[in-house]
């Protein structure tokens, strides 16, 4: 593997910002911008064979070992083995392959704690920001917002931990009712629910806004666990990885290093779709990434014309793939950093340009999206994730989530002869059973303990969309 010793991190706006570890507890870079790799290391056919044989804790020993290089691979071993060992998944294989019908694969990533793919960064992030804090003797106050899934995975990875507080906001009515059980029923002391007023874009521009606070941010020693932070992404790498050689297992060995697939990925903040363009340019041979927007298609949008119009709250809709209602995709500045030839100061001037016009016209360089990043995407509709909902029942007797129904849908547009469609599952569809019963028009029964967390007392701050109180209930209970 190409392994580039001591890795160093740069601000997609300029800017040298230290090594994995720094990164790991910083969030945003001081300059607004996100934290990349100075170069992305490489897989070869021959590295990408000698990985077929490992575990899943092994394979993320590996890959993570890649971009955290200042961490001894002892004790990155143990940390993989903390985060995906001991029973915290339900299926041995940690992430299985699962074919689905019509073509499609499942790649089974919800297996995990929360029912949900996030687990599967959280669960590394919790086990290494411990590590990391332990080593230096700090303590972090992670400031996040989550439009569903990253709010209960981030707290169930980091409850009860001695040195890391957890402040996440939410929009108030926008989730799930066990989405929002998962999330307040959490009784840890180190645990603050924020239920805001608004919709998920105000949650995350007020952990913008704080956490370009230099001074506030220092003082009270923020740190992020959304998907800008870029331990999640490196550890979202590892799963793309891992269902490229499950799904080439079956090839001939001959064939295995040119044996192409596709993935489909519903997406929101742009950060899972993100891992897998990087696992495509680290040299996984992945054809198409399928990105799969809901009703609040800002990112098709950009995929189709090279416009980037993100919508302000008034206009981004309620639907009922929740964990996807987004209208500006935090993660979208490291791919266009790509774009643009990895310039920081023609990324800065992009994001300028969105500051005071509220777009990015990037047209010019839109035939490239599919033609040198194999980016495709399309748009799936609340009656369109029913029917699809429906549809893979019927005929193929599985149950999906709406958000991997989008997925699915958007997918089989853009089929191939001859080349695997892997659909990456977002979560179990216990998580949303009003949609699922509208779907198939029948009452999904919660088994004993989903009844259980959903008759759990609750425990949630309601605020307004307000800075100051913001600033000032984290002042109160931050660590220090």
């Amino acid at each position: 593997m190409n392994e580039v010793r001591d890795l160093q991190y740069i601000s997609t706006r300029g800017g040298a910002l230290g090594q994995f570890s720094d990164v790991l507890l910083e969030g945003l870079a001081p300059n607004g911008g996100l934290a990349v790799p100075e170069t992305l290391p490489r897989l070869s056919s021959d590295d990408l064979e000698r990985l077929r044989p490992l575990s899943y804790p092994e394979l993320a020993t590996e890959i993570l070992g890649l971009f955290a290089t200042d961490i001894p691979r002892e004790d990155l071993a143990g940390l993989t083995a903390g985060a995906y060992g001991g029973g915290k998944f339900a299926a041995d294989e940690i992430v299985p392959l699962t074919p689905i019908g019509q073509s499609l694969t499942l790649v089974g990533l919800s297996e995990g704690p929360t029912l949900a793919f996030k687990d599967m960064a959280m669960q590394f992030l919790g086990e290494s920001l411990e590590y990391v804090l332990e080593k230096t003797g700090r303590v972090l106050n992670v400031l996040g917002a989550t439009s569903g899934d990253t709010g209960s995975a981030a707290e169930h990875a980091l409850r009860g931990r001695d040195r890391v507080s957890v402040f996440m906001l939410s929009p108030q009515g926008r989730m799930s009712a066990f989405q929002r059980a998962q999330m307040y029923s959490l009784q840890d002391a180190n645990v603050h629910n924020i239920a805001v007023a608004g919709v998920f874009d105000d949650c995350q521009n007020l952990v913008k806004h704080l956490s370009s606070d230099i001074d506030f941010k220092r003082a009270h020693s923020l740190g992020a666990v959304n998907s800008i932070n870029f331990g999640r992404i490196s550890a979202q790498i590892v799963y793309y990885v891992w269902a490229w050689l499950r799904a080439s297992d079956a090839a001939a060995e001959a064939e295995r290093s040119s044996f192409a697939v596709s993935f489909a990925v519903p997406s929101g903040n742009f950060g899972n779709i993100l891992s897998g363009h990087y696992a495509r340019s680290m040299g996984v041979p992945i054809h198409k990434l399928v990105l799969a927007s809901n009703e609040n298609n800002v990112l098709d949008e950009f995929f189709r014309t090279g416009r980037y119009r993100p919508r302000d709250a008034e206009n981004t809709l309620a639907t009922s793939s929740p964990s996807m209602d987004v209208s500006r995709a935090s993660n979208l500045e490291r791919f266009v950093f790509d774009l643009l030839g990895r310039d920081p100061e023609r990324t800065a001037a992009a994001w300028r340009e969105l500051d005071e016009t509220g777009e990015i016209d990037l047209s010019a360089e839109r035939e490239r999206f599919e033609s040198e990043f194999g980016l495709v995407s399309g748009t799936s509709t609340h009656e369109d994730r029913l029917a699809t909902i429906r549809s893979f029942h019927e005929h193929n007797g599985v149950v999906l989530d709406p958000h991997t129904a989008d997925g699915a849908l958007i997918a089989l547009a853009h089929l191939d002869d001859g080349i695997p469609m892997l659909v990456l599952e977002t979560a179990k569809p216990a998580k949303f059973a009003e949609l699922i019963e509208e779907a198939l028009g029948s009452p999904v029964v919660p088994d004993a303990e989903t009844q259980a967390l959903l008759d759990a007392p609750q425990r949630v701050l309601d605020m307004d969309d307000d800075e100051h109180a913001l600033r000032a209930y984290i002042s109160e209970r931050a660590l220090a």
